[in-house]
């Protein structure tokens, strides 16, 4: 598998990590001091201040740390013997070392730019994302999760997998720029067709669905649960069953989905009364025995103990020599090939290691330390 160089920032960490579960070598290369991950919260409790975020195990995980001061020359030149035995480099753009100096040091290298300013909120706002999220007639809402970053990373590694493959073809390597705000732009790809074909904007739905007219979120004792009522007219009749209420049951109006959309907004505040006192598991069991798409709206929380994701093998323990057991997701890339998961590295860990590799003697490791070059 290849040597991937990794350079990124909260941006690129998850395209790397995905990398990792395609099985390959990955180096992180961080500053001594920690790279900015390490400083994004929510962080562990308990944990040594650089160790403790939740994010770097995440994103981290299943890759090898090397501490390296790439504002001074000495950490320079570590880095371009490095690429010397490197197949793709991914970084953040501006670097402290010239992209050209990189290509000459590696013939065939791919390396992959990140170009942008990282700024999820001004991204989203920029490119249209914020225009279509939120509730009707309200200010946009950010999306949740750094999904922003998700989405650009998810560009970059299926960038940086096609490029492996065609390297693979033609021994040739490549120079490819992947634009934070393009990435983000191609999700609005169709609601920019929805407009010049029909001349209508797409709306922000909130909470609420737009594929079926009976469809959205519903508060309920617990949370909230999702439904989305088949437009057929057996699939309102199952749930007008299913509620129990008269007054839907009887009002032979609504039995066309053009007629539920007319009266949306009435049956919905209907269906958020009925389901407020109940568990979102029990409605979504019901709504599923009854062939009516149901599912809960899970925290974060839930999922880490969702029984399915842990039957399945998605959810797996791995040991961490600074903070015991932790749960971590081994990734669909990964389960595919029947690896296990791999915990995130401690700053610095694989530097001795990865030293070595380069050739460095023991006298030289020493000075690089002592120097803060590494």
């Amino acid at each position: 598998m290849a040597r991937v160089l990794d350079l990124t920032t909260e941006t690129g960490a998850y395209a790397a990590r995905l990398l990792v579960e395609a099985g390959h070598d990955v180096v992180r290369i961080e500053p001594p001091q920690g790279d900015s991950l390490r400083r994004r919260g929510p962080f562990l409790e308990g944990a040594p201040p650089l160790e403790a975020s939740a994010d770097h195990h995440f994103l981290n995980a299943g890759k090898r740390s090397l501490t390296l001061d790439l504002t001074v020359e000495a950490g320079r030149q570590i880095l371009l013997r490095l690429v010397e035995a490197a197949d793709l480099v991914v970084a953040n753009l501006p670097l402290p070392i010239k992209v050209n100096d990189l290509m000459q040091a590696r013939p065939g290298l791919i390396f992959i730019g990140i170009e942008g300013d990282g700024h999820e909120l001004c991204t989203a706002a920029r490119t249209g994302i914020l225009s279509i999220t939120g509730q009707p007639g309200e200010r946009p809402s950010v999306p949740g999760a750094h999904v922003i970053q998700a989405v650009v990373a998810l560009h970059v590694a299926t960038t940086a997998s096609a490029a492996l493959y065609a390297k693979d073809q033609t021994a040739q390597g490549q120079k490819i720029i992947v634009s934070e705000a393009e990435c983000l732009v191609a999700m609005m790809e169709q609601a920019m067709v929805t407009w010049t074909t029909t001349g209508k904007s797409t709306e922000r739905k909130g909470y609420r669905g737009a594929v079926t007219a009976v469809s959205g979120a519903f508060a309920c004792a617990d949370g909230y649960w999702m439904l989305s009522v088949p437009p057929s007219g057996d699939g309102w009749s199952r749930f007008v069953e299913w509620m129990g209420d008269p007054r839907l049951g009887q009002d032979g109006a609504l039995g066309s989905e053009a007629s539920r959309n007319a009266e949306k907004e009435n049956i919905l505040e209907t269906i958020d009364r009925w389901s407020a006192s109940q568990r979102k598991l029990d409605l979504v069991t019901q709504g599923q025995g009854r062939h009516i798409p149901a599912t809960p709206v899970n925290t974060p929380l839930e999922l880490t103990n969702d029984p399915q994701l842990i039957g399945r093998g998605f959810l797996r323990d791995v040991d961490h020599p600074l903070l015991g057991t932790m749960r971590l997701p081994v990734g669909a890339i990964a389960a595919l090939r029947g690896a296990a998961p791999v915990r995130a590295p401690v700053l610095g860990e694989h530097s001795r290691e990865i030293l070595c590799e380069l050739g460095y003697s023991d006298e030289e490791r020493r000075s690089l330390m002592e120097t803060g070059t590494v």
